[in-house]
């Protein structure tokens, strides 16, 4: 099915965006709990830019194949996983060293005895074993939800917006949509809220403008959208899922310091996108589109 009155299959992909993720948003929203359904109205969200992705195909009668599917090189697919874990270790080292978090969070660990069935282990073997089941078993669930995003956000909008802005401004614009596309689950249900708005607000769009930046660099140099997809699973398994919860808190300074609510891992990924950023030459005679 084509639509050639479309004049703009970007601005017809935002909107579809908002069209399906809308459901999830409202349900957040009217629970208070934007991960409530126990994560259905999460995983609903983010899969709502793919199928906004395949719909705007769909309809402006583009192949589903300009996606970016293909695999491709294996050394961009490991870069994906480690670099996220690389970030989430220099910003978390930056915490403990700097005395604004603990590690390892005593209640975490007792918690993870207690699910994983092992009451007399040590706190270093709950804790290495654990990163070691979650690094694994964690990235095929992350992968699962994080696609659903990757497909609209690396697969159909940053390289529209690099063929048509070149690679600065359209991975910011990507990363402005990307950012713009959580705020009402930001302003108005529980999302990232451990410290206040004026603190959380930018923070959370630091971060997302130097994940777009990486990522758009990735996405483009490889030609495949599952390098986002891994690198988008592997940034909330390590952030997310594995050092914000086993850091104790050393007062209220450790919210201001840690996870995408805090300042910490922010300012460590804007240096990696500045870096990234100053090897954009090498994109010149690489293919935008997958």
């Amino acid at each position: 099915m084509s639509l050639p009155i479309v004049k703009s299959p970007v601005v017809l992909f935002l909107l579809l965006t908002c069209a399906t993720t809308a459901p999830f948003w409202a349900l957040g929203i009217a629970t208070g709990d934007s991960a409530g359904g126990r994560g259905a109205y999460a995983v609903g969200a983010m899969w709502g830019p793919g199928i906004a992705a395949l719909l705007t195909c769909w309809l402006t009668g583009r192949s589903i194949s300009s996606l970016g599917w293909q695999w491709g090189e294996s050394r961009w697919q490991a870069l994906s996983y480690l670099w996220p874990l690389a970030v989430c270790a220099i910003t978390y080292g930056l915490v403990y060293a700097a005395g604004l978090g603990g590690f390892p969070n005593p209640d975490t660990v007792s918690a993870l005895r207690k699910s994983l069935g092992w009451p007399g282990a040590a706190t270093w073997a709950v804790v290495s074993g654990w990163f070691v089941l979650f690094a694994t078993t964690g990235l095929v669930r992350g992968l699962a939800t994080a696609l659903g995003e990757e497909i609209g956000w690396r697969g159909f909008l940053t390289p529209a917006l690099h063929a048509r802005f070149g690679f600065t401004r359209g991975a910011l614009l990507t990363g402005a949509a990307w950012a713009a596309w959580h705020f009402p689950i930001l302003f108005f249900s529980n999302y990232d809220s451990a410290t206040p708005l004026w603190f959380s607000t930018p923070c959370f769009v630091v971060e997302v403008l130097s994940l777009a930046v990486i990522m758009a660099w990735i996405r483009i140099r490889s030609g495949s959208l599952w390098t986002g997809a891994v690198a988008h699973a592997s940034i909330n398994l390590f952030n997310q899922g594995y050092f914000a919860p086993l850091t104790a808190s050393r007062g209220a300074v450790t919210a201001y310091a840690i996870d995408e609510s805090g300042a910490v891992l922010p300012l460590v990924l804007l240096a990696a996108a500045i870096f990234v950023w100053t090897k954009r030459g090498s994109l010149k005679d690489v293919r935008s589109t997958g």
